[in-house]
């Protein structure tokens, strides 16, 4: 499983439609399409929430990405991420 960071923006339409409900539905997509959920965030600033999840490929975050933006109307970008202490195994020869 990799992990990935979901940066969501809001529709003016998707702002009216907030609700716990609604987060429950969003957790039920990320798992029908493989993925687990670690943390979701709601933000201050230029991006509005933030979604931290493992997905076992970029196949199933794409799908649920859609998903996502259809049933909530909130746009997402996604960045696939690694844990710092990988990271700096990966660049000792660089």
């Amino acid at each position: 499983m990799a992990t990935y960071f979901m940066f969501g923006n809001y529709s003016a339409e998707a702002l009216k439609e907030i609700s716990s409900e609604r987060t429950t539905k969003a957790v039920s997509i990320i798992e029908k399409f493989g993925g687990k959920v670690k943390s979701i965030y709601a933000l201050l600033g230029e991006k509005d929430l933030v979604l931290i999840i493992d997905f076992p490929g970029i196949e199933q975050v794409m799908k649920a990405s859609i998903a996502l933006n259809k049933l909530m109307g909130i746009s997402f970008s996604t960045s696939q991420a690694i844990q710092v202490e990988e990271f700096d195994k990966i660049m000792q020869d660089v």
